[in-house]
């Protein structure tokens, strides 16, 4: 058997991997999500440099292809060699069923998984040595199922690099680890979002079809087994092409410096990004962000956040009038961007109740989500703390005992509560709020009477709206005010909600409609709470974790930060429009002040009425830290990097100034030093906190 014949199974897998890759990729150049035009240079690296990054990561890609094909012999099977190994398999296995491995020890399903490998390897071990008549056939049925596995799982990434791309406009990143890591709640929303059973029988026709040929390319290599020098050859060649591609693909990464976004996107390899966003979670920020001087940074955040405790953000919020302590619901939307609301523009109509309530309430018109997934709206308005680089603090280990809202609200004598309609481990959101002092009511605290409709994420809104009311009557009963932070669910893919409800069909999957469903449980909510006797003496603080889409041209689109923001309580606060540009970060702090809480702050977040709040913004994703001031974007990206963009408002003649959404963002010709120094100033000394456990609460 010639050299290139031993090498079939590798390079037919591979032809039809690069087929599927650039295919994959004419697709995400037209598809509509990538709203850009590309130069000749941008075209030529997407399809050139991409070409060869796919080859070297399909190199590395067939490692356990390799490792299974070296092992394929008939020798191991002869007396008495085929007779030992068999026992010592069924010794393992053995070993392993009797629950006192170290797998056990991880637990969860990691014992389970050995069991299994090891046992199916046993049991085809066994067929092998003791049916050596079928031997040829068995083996033969091995390979193709062997074949069959890489060719589903390249057809499986390139449909998942698409749906990702569909959903967020890049190739994978931070969220695809984190899905990887939730399966249950994954896999649900995908079995509920999309016509799963005619998807995966098309791929499994197509996989089929497409094993069927390589193997008929490929089975010489198990008809004529190599014999041992032949493997050391083929073994060779593979490892030295295995050390070459793990230098080329982080070099050809490198590559990836256009000015358009989405054409590093269209270059890099969905596989590669996957790994590189996994094994960098968290993100230290000494090391790859620029800095200035730890005096300095400070110095300048205490500038901007009227503090003058030296390397710390503590000091005294103190007030010219009585406290006073009202009850406080906080409700955090899912997905939810201002464009959805009729005074931004919307003309659908999805947010009556929410259009209303707005004219009523402190409205924040001109306000900025921190960053683009649930756990960064959940750290903005419970630590009201700056979204730092890489995971956030929510899921981090060191999670716990931290200086949040919630410690302000029990320091001054209330219950505190964290209600979700899903299972509150999803996303570490149980761990961080247990581990912060918050009781938690989540899907498990529902009997079955309690619950008219769930999906994958949990019950919908209206049943924990029905859920809260109860929870707070409880409260209210105690003599204690109440703290309760409630996060909705409904408005999230697969989008589904109980039937004859809302004039958009539950099972319909439409964003619109979940919109609409969670603005009508928020409806209802309120018609109930309305008649409880707490009401009157209770504030309502509205906001969205976080917009509906983060996908743009630049590496941080301020369109897709815009959230709706609302602080309502009839008799108390008084109806207005805030319209200077603010964060995430502020509104509890600024609640704090209408509630005149005396308390000693470590926030960076501030309250917005005060007279020397300084109008700024912080958006980021988990690797782009940004702010905006002055009509100036300014991003800190790793290694060293700094961008500026000028702000300038595309006006639309319908809206009121207030309510303007998107801007034109143009590189700035002359850096705004200043402007930057105070951007490093906000994310270095919030890393710089985190890192040394500066951000407890105060004993």
């Amino acid at each position: 058997m010639n050299l290139l014949k031993k090498f079939s199974p590798f390079y037919n897998l591979a032809l039809f991997y690069i087929l599927v890759s650039l295919v994959l990729r004419i697709v995400l150049v037209f598809h509509p999500i990538t709203q850009t035009s590309f130069t000749f240079i941008d075209s030529l690296k997407i399809f050139t440099i991409g070409f060869v990054s796919d080859l070297f990561v399909f190199v590395l890609a067939t490692g356990f292809l390799w490792l299974y094909l070296i092992f394929i012999s008939n020798s191991k099977y002869y007396k008495p060699y085929g007779y030992i190994i068999f026992g010592l398999l069924v010794a393992l296995f053995l070993y392993i069923a009797s629950g006192k491995t170290i797998l056990n020890e991880y637990g969860g399903a990691l014992p389970k998984i050995g069991l299994i490998f090891v046992g199916i390897k046993t049991l085809l071990f066994g067929l092998l040595l003791f049916l050596p008549k079928y031997r040829s056939q068995i083996r033969f049925w091995l390979f193709t199922f062997v074949m069959f596995l890489y060719v589903v799982f390249i057809l499986q990434n390139g449909i998942s690099e698409y749906f990702f791309w569909n959903e967020f406009g890049v190739k994978y990143n931070f969220i695809a680890v984190n899905y990887l890591v939730y399966t249950n709640e994954v896999i649900g929303n995908i079995m509920e979002s999309y016509p799963v059973i005619p998807l995966f029988s098309a791929l499994f026709l197509i996989a089929g079809t497409v094993t069927y040929f390589i193997v008929k390319r490929t089975r010489n290599y198990i008809d004529f087994i190599p014999n041992f020098s032949d493997k050391l050859k083929l073994s060779g060649i593979y490892l030295s092409l295995f050390g070459i591609s793990l230098l080329a693909i982080p070099y050809l990464a490198k590559k990836e410096n256009s000015q358009n976004v989405f054409a590093n996107e269209l270059q890099s390899n969905g596989i590669y990004r996957f790994y590189l966003a996994f094994v960098n979670s968290e993100l230290d920020y000494f090391k790859f962000y620029k800095t200035l001087p730890e005096n300095e940074a400070f110095a300048l955040l205490g500038k901007q956040i009227n503090s003058i405790s030296g390397v710390s953000t503590l000091r005294p919020i103190k007030s010219d009038s009585v406290e006073t302590k009202k009850n406080v619901v906080l409700i955090t939307i899912e997905s939810y961007s201002a464009d959805f609301m009729k005074m931004y523009g919307n003309e659908q109509n999805i947010t009556p109740f929410l259009d209303n309530l707005a004219q009523k309430s402190l409205l924040f018109t001109n306000l900025y989500a921190v960053g683009n997934r649930t756990v960064r709206g959940l750290e903005a308005v419970t630590l009201c703390f700056p979204p730092t680089a890489g995971e956030s603090v929510v899921k981090r280990k060191d999670n716990k005992d931290k200086f949040s809202t919630g410690a302000v609200f029990k320091q001054k004598g209330y219950n505190v509560k964290f209600l979700y309609g899903g299972d509150a481990f999803f996303d570490n959101m149980e761990d961080f709020f247990v581990g912060n002092g918050y009781d938690i009511v989540d899907k498990k605290s529902f009997t079955p009477d309690e619950v008219t409709f769930a999906n994958i994420w949990g019950v919908c809104d209206e049943d924990m709206a029905n859920k809260a009311i109860k929870v707070m009557n409880t409260e209210a009963k105690t003599g204690k005010p109440f703290f309760n932070h409630w996060m909705t669910v409904s408005n999230h893919r697969p989008f589904t909600y109980p039937n004859n409800k809302i004039d958009i069909p539950g099972d319909a999957k439409s964003r619109d409609g979940g919109v609409k469903y969670t603005d009508y449980a928020l409806k209802k909510f309120f018609e109930m709470a309305s008649k409880q006797p707490w009401y009157k003496n209770t504030v309502f603080v509205i906001l969205a974790d976080h917009c509906a889409s983060s996908a743009g041209k630049t590496e941080l689109p301020v369109d897709k930060y815009k959230i709706p923001a609302m602080i309502y309580s009839p008799g108390f606060i008084q109806p207005q429009n805030y319209t200077n540009l603010m964060s995430q970060i502020d509104i509890m702090p600024t609640l704090f002040g209408l509630l005149h809480f005396n308390y000693q702050s470590k926030f960076f977040g501030q309250d917005v009425l005060k007279p020397d709040y300084k109008p700024r913004a912080l958006v980021a994703t988990y690797q782009d830290l940004g702010l905006i001031k002055d009509n100036v974007l300014t991003v800190l990206s790793p290694k060293q990097t700094v961008k500026q963009f000028q702000l300038t408002l595309k006006p639309d003649q319908k809206l009121s100034p207030e309510f303007q959404i998107y801007y034109d963002q143009v590189p700035l010709i002359k850096e705004r030093t200043d402007l930057v120094n105070e951007t490093i100033s906000y994310y270095q000394t919030a890393s710089d906190i985190l890192k040394k456990k500066k951000y407890q609460k105060l004993k």
